[in-house]
């Protein structure tokens, strides 16, 4: 009985228009309210546990990252880099967009900021080079769910904290399956750019594809920051998700200042010269502050000074090969680090990302506490339990088991936003898979894929919500458009679900199995 009033008030809620993270907050309410003995205390004692998760503080921090590098012009430099390596096979621009989704999606955890920031600059261009309009916002649409897909993701951080799961194997797990999912998208629009004979574009010199690279390596570097801090033990992920904000905020104001006070600055210097001159600012500060106050020992401050010589040294070096005088843009570049970045952190285009930032980050926390609530009124009702004795008492293997929890995903996946249906499934199927020596981050992986595909079903696909506000089509044209590349997604899907080691293999080479 109780259980059928959560669900039926779940369901009575939705379908009256109410906004699914209320649905969930208030069908839980009243089911505590009329069928429980919990105390209104203890609803709100639930609430603050949920929000004091240590992981759930990566989101914050992955949604202001994204925000940085979408306001800062990343997105731009990636294109061209991704348009300059793969541009000039047939159907090629298309193609590009789908490698700088992974390339945007490996930096920022967001599918929706994926769509926006690399839709917004490649839709119009594919059109001016004779796509259709359905064509090019049916691959954008669809190439943006990687970004849930590749690491870092904020989805993979919700389900790390439903589940009591590393962060670090889920982001790595994430990596073989999010570029093998790239490879699908592009290898059918090669078949597609064939079929229709799609246009291709002159192939790109090997100075014009190393100018490119360079341009974009910064924002790239991020990946190895991120990923390479985590495996490397440098950082937690979400320190590094921190670590993340403040570097995507520094590039975006010092290094391509797309935003902030030096935007619009004609200096003429390259984008490794202006990031040589911003390590060399921050290193020096670091040495000054570190020494006035005590912080560093001698020894310490030493070696910060030291290695700001060498920066500096590298783009003298570095000027000198190109043949300017590096000294001039070496102290405006320092000058420019040390000044303006008290400026640069309360400057308004900071402040509007910050906010923008925040909006996001409330929308989505408000989601999984209400989510969180659900699952709890569930698991107080031994729910995860009684399935878990059903389905292991009535004989059902592992891959019967996958079936079930793939179809059930992707009806959710209809419905409701990636992180509620996380929090609620991920605790009814989380015992199930242990019990059926299922790995905990295949089922994860299998997870996040089937929330991909949820982004792309109506009616609340978000991502067909985007791609219709950038591309100004009516949400119905978007779905026939999004829709045979969905089913490239799917058969994805079941190749992810029923070979385990894709998602596992390396993960496990680099951490060692994971023990029961």
């Amino acid at each position: 009985m109780t259980i059928a009033f959560l669900f039926l008030a779940l369901f009575g809620l939705l379908l009256i228009g109410t906004p699914i993270a209320v649905s969930l907050g208030l069908s839980s309410l009243l089911t505590i309210l009329f069928f429980s003995n919990d105390s209104l205390a203890s609803i709100a004692l639930k609430l603050f546990e949920t929000m004091e998760h240590y992981t759930l503080l990566a989101i914050p921090f992955f949604v202001l990252a994204s925000a940085f590098l979408t306001t800062g012009g990343v997105a731009l430099r990636l294109v061209a880099f991704a348009n300059a390596c793969v541009g000039h096979l047939r159907g090629g621009l298309a193609m590009a967009s789908v490698l700088a989704c992974m390339f945007f999606a490996a930096v920022s955890g967001s599918s929706p900021a994926t769509v926006v920031a690399i839709g917004s600059i490649v839709i119009a261009g594919m059109v001016r080079q004779g796509y259709s309009l359905d064509f090019a916002a049916g691959v954008i649409c669809n190439a943006g769910t990687l970004g849930i897909l590749i690491p870092p993701s904020i989805v993979m951080v919700v389900y790390a904290a439903a589940t009591d799961q590393s962060v670090g194997r889920l982001f790595m797990a994430g990596v073989i399956p999010g570029l093998l999912a790239g490879l699908v998208l592009m290898g059918g629009i090669y078949v597609a750019a064939r079929k229709l004979d799609l246009p291709r574009q002159p192939k790109a010199t090997r100075a014009v594809l190393a100018a490119a690279l360079r341009d974009s390596l910064w924002g790239l570097s991020l990946i190895l920051v991120i990923m390479g801090g985590i495996y490397g033990g440098i950082f937690t992920p979400t320190e590094a998700a921190a670590v993340a904000a403040v570097y995507a905020f520094l590039i975006a104001s010092f290094i391509y200042r797309d935003m902030g006070p030096l935007k619009g600055d004609a200096a003429p210097e390259h984008t490794a010269s202006r990031g040589l001159a911003l390590i060399g600012s921050l290193l020096l500060l670091a040495a000054i502050c570190g020494i006035g106050s005590g912080a560093f020992s001698v020894i310490g401050g030493g070696t910060v000074i030291v290695l700001t010589l060498a920066v500096l040294i590298v783009h003298v070096v570095l000027g000198r090969r190109e043949g300017r005088d590096p000294l001039p843009a070496m102290a405006r570049g320092l000058w420019q680090g040390v000044a303006y970045l008290p400026v640069a952190a309360v400057h308004k285009d900071t402040r509007h990302v910050m906010v923008e930032s925040a909006k996001t980050t409330i929308m989505l926390l408000f989601i999984i506490a209400n989510a969180t609530l659900f699952a709890h009124v569930l698991t107080t009702e031994r729910i995860p339990y009684n399935i878990t004795n059903w389905i292991i008492g009535s004989g059902f293997s592992w891959w019967t088991f996958l079936i079930i929890v793939n179809v059930l995903l992707l009806i959710a996946g209809n419905f409701m936003e990636p992180s509620a249906i996380l929090l609620i499934m991920a605790p009814i199927l989380f015992p199930v898979a242990v019990q059926l020596d299922i790995d905990p981050i295949h089922l994860g992986i299998i997870m996040v894929v089937n929330m991909e595909i949820g982004l792309i079903t109506p009616p609340v696909g978000l991502n067909l919500f985007v791609t219709s506000g950038i591309t100004g089509m009516p949400i119905l044209r978007v779905v026939r458009a999004a829709a045979p590349w969905l089913g490239l997604l799917l058969l994805f899907l079941v190749f992810v679900t029923y070979v385990p080691i894709v998602s596992i293999g390396l993960p496990n080479l680099l951490y060692g199995p994971l023990t029961p």
